[in-house]
């Protein structure tokens, strides 16, 4: 994990830049399209989630309990590995926890309300959702920058595969900012510009990671923060994805695009291990 190259690194930024600015599609879909297409939404939060479940569970775990037992031996290896799964899991849950849950980023809005608002709902109130809302989804990004970042680093298929799931679910991540700030307001341009800058949150994660750990890395601190980003991305995947898909569409239509996302991610493994 030592002397990684700085094409490496300008391609693995490149990738978490990608992923946080779909925020911006969202916010752009939102001023657009006159009604949410909830059935290809429904598949495609689906389709991300599997694909995050699947490599998280099947690649990057292993990946991280084969650095350790090489370090550490087959039983601490195996046990630090689980502790640093579940310590991503803890971490991710303690930062959805002091979320309000107004503000809650998986409270997610339809592009309707630009149209049809909820008559119950005030401009302050709204202009408040739609702050919060951004600094919400910008904290939850911070975490997944850092697991983009990572994988790309090691391996740049596996980062290419996450950024494109993580950039799926930033897209109503962008709307649910936008919406209410646009209704506030009125502004097009102030709601972009906050969605916008929450997914900015993402490659400031990988930036910040890079310039602290990436001195101290080795196969131990790869392996911890490799499990550790396994356990993010199954908690965001189960916590977050899933309940927002299965909200949008039928349950079925979920869970397609849940089996497509993990039968794509298994192929592409096999076709490029």
């Amino acid at each position: 994990m030592t002397g990684v190259e700085f094409d490496t690194i300008l391609f693995a930024f490149g990738l978490t830049l990608f992923a946080g600015l779909a925020t911006g599609i969202g916010s752009t879909i939102a001023f657009f399209a006159r009604t949410t297409n909830t059935r290809f939404l429904a598949v495609s939060l689906g389709f991300s989630a599997g694909v995050m479940i699947y490599v998280s569970m099947v690649e990057i775990f292993f990946k991280a309990k084969d650095s350790l037992v090489a370090v550490m031996g087959d039983v601490n290896g195996y046990w630090v590995t689980v502790a640093a799964f579940f310590g991503g899991v803890l971490l991710i849950a303690v930062i959805d926890h002091f979320v309000p849950e107004m503000e809650n980023p998986h409270e997610m809005r339809m592009v309707e309300e630009i149209e049809h608002p909820p008559e119950d709902f005030k401009k302050k109130k709204l202009l408040r959702m739609g702050l919060f809302s951004a600094l919400a989804i910008g904290i939850h990004n911070f975490p997944e920058g850092l697991a983009t970042f990572t994988a790309a680093l090691t391996e740049p298929a596996l980062g290419i595969a996450i950024a494109v799931a993580i950039a799926i679910h930033n897209i109503p991540e962008g709307i649910a900012v936008s919406v209410p700030v646009y209704y506030a307001t009125g502004d097009k341009k102030k709601a972009f510009r906050l969605s916008f800058l929450s997914g900015i949150s993402e490659p400031v994660g990988a930036l910040i990671g890079y310039l602290i750990l990436m001195p101290f890395m080795n196969e131990l601190m790869f392996g911890i923060l490799f499990a550790a980003v396994a356990g993010i991305m199954v908690f965001i995947s189960v916590d977050e994805l899933l309940p927002a898909a299965r909200e949008y569409g039928k349950a079925h239509h979920s869970i397609y695009g849940f089996i497509a996302g993990m039968g794509i991610m298994a192929i592409s493994l096999l076709l490029f291990a």
